[in-house]
């Protein structure tokens, strides 16, 4: 039987249980991973909610023994959580076992490198090429890994978020929040966090087990029946997580939706208004709202970007030592957590800006920068590709050019990112400008260009 082959990233894979994702595949994979590490030691196995995670689990968990790693498992937990296992049990890697925000047919194998953030471009090239090339080793029966079940997965991860904020502030305003984690493994860390801040909690979708109520990426469109559910609630803010609960979309106390990109803003204005460190950098990815850029602006921080990919945004974190990064779907991550996008330390410092400012969330989001943002894909042959971004350069030649990741196009108020998929026949473009009308048309003059080619 030849089977598909799964979309392979430097940080890891996903594909559709049965067809491009499979227990052989997972098996090769997860040996490829083993074989890349410099040492021998322990490796933590974490999942998602997803119905197909404990099955492989199971077949991750047989490789990394046979490879001669002893296994930590960790059953469900979210995908932040796990880089902060990988630390406290001195393990030499991760493997997180989720597909993200993808539909329920799909999973993934995500990596972690012994600083439990995603692991580089570099390591992850060398995952890859062993996986292609079937090169690891197993080991005889006197060098099998062990397996061990981890039992308490979120306190070393609770007491790192709550080192973050002043939590009786938070306690003294008794908050109504909603937590929709829509059955995916946010819900776990989730309520004790809500819990340890004395929040009058609501929780959606708090059972686990991978049977999402609404489709998982938490869009407007996705999340519209939570919104309408929250404002009868009474809501002071609703938090809403993906499955693997490393990124936070925000409907505010009016029952609105602020979008992902606003989950940075806020907590990047907050930290940096508490941050002491005589010089502060800032490090978000060339895809992410220009919001961050003003905020580190105002807060005399020095702003830096990084090509699209959290193993890129961190490296860059950790090179230049900065305070505060993320990416603008809904992943803020913070160092003194972790070095991996968190929606639980967006929740807690929300909660922590909301205390202190004595301010609502619409309020909150209405003092940020405003800009609005356009996506769009248009299909350009890869062999197209190099002549597009040329071209675009040309006609946009009042614009300051760069290359780290594709082609961004920089004004004063606005911005065009075009970079092409890996994995198929098409570029994404991302514009974003001070209204919807013009940055949508610099995209439609992105397909006008390809179009002609």
């Amino acid at each position: 039987m030849s089977l598909m082959e799964p979309i392979i990233s430097v940080s890891g894979l996903r594909g559709i249980i049965g067809e491009s994702l499979t227990p052989e595949i997972a098996v090769r994979y997860a040996a490829a991973f083993c074989a890349s590490l410099p040492r021998r030691g322990k490796i933590v196995v974490t999942r998602d909610g997803r119905t197909s995670g404990p099955m492989l689990a199971a077949a991750i968990a047989s490789a990394v023994q046979a490879s001669g790693f002893d296994v930590v498992y960790g059953d469900v937990a979210a995908t932040p959580t796990t880089g902060i296992l990988v630390r406290d049990q001195n393990a030499v890697g991760g493997i997180q076992i989720s597909a993200s925000h993808n539909p329920p047919p799909y999973n993934g194998i995500k990596l972690f490198s012994a600083e439990g953030r995603v692991i580089s471009a570099a390591a992850g090239e060398s995952v890859i090429e062993r996986y292609r090339k079937q090169s690891w080793n197993y080991v005889g029966v006197d060098d099998i890994g062990k397996w061990t079940a981890h039992d308490d997965t979120i306190t070393g991860h609770l007491q790192r978020v709550l080192n973050t904020v002043d939590r009786d502030a938070i306690r003294a305003k008794g908050f109504k929040v909603v937590l929709d984690s829509n059955h995916g493994a946010g819900s776990i860390l989730g309520r004790a966090l809500l819990s340890e801040l004395r929040c009058e909690a609501r929780v959606l979708g708090d059972s686990p087990d991978g049977l999402f109520e609404h489709p998982p990426e938490p869009t407007a469109s996705n999340l519209a029946s939570v919104a309408t559910l929250s404002k009868s609630f009474g809501a002071d803010v609703v938090f809403c997580q993906d499955p693997d609960a490393d990124r936070l979309a925000i409907i505010d106390e009016q029952g609105k939706y602020i979008g992902e990109e606003y989950t940075l803003a806020l907590t990047l204005d907050h930290a940096l208004s508490k941050s002491k460190e005589p010089k502060k950098v800032v490090v978000t990815n060339c895809s992410s709202s220009r919001m961050s850029a003003d905020i580190a602006a105002k807060h005399n921080a020095k702003f830096q970007m990084s090509a699209v990919g959290e193993a890129n945004v961190t490296g860059l974190m950790i090179e230049q030592q900065a305070v505060y990064g993320g990416e603008g779907n809904g992943g803020p991550i913070d160092p003194r957590v972790g070095f991996v996008r968190d929606s639980f330390a967006a929740m807690a410092q929300v909660l922590d800006l909301m205390a202190s400012s004595g301010r609502t969330i619409s309020e909150l989001v209405e003092a940020l920068p405003r800009y609005e943002i356009c996506k769009t894909t248009v299909a350009v042959p890869a062999n197209h590709v190099r002549n597009l971004l040329e071209e675009l350069e040309a006609a946009f030649s009042d614009a300051r050019a760069g290359h780290q990741d594709g082609l961004r196009l920089d004004w004063d108020d606005a911005w065009l990112l075009v970079r092409p998929s890996n994995t198929e026949p098409i570029v994404r473009a991302i514009a974003e400008a001070p209204t919807m009308a013009a940055a949508r048309a610099l995209c439609d003059r992105t397909a006008e260009i390809a179009a002609k080619l």
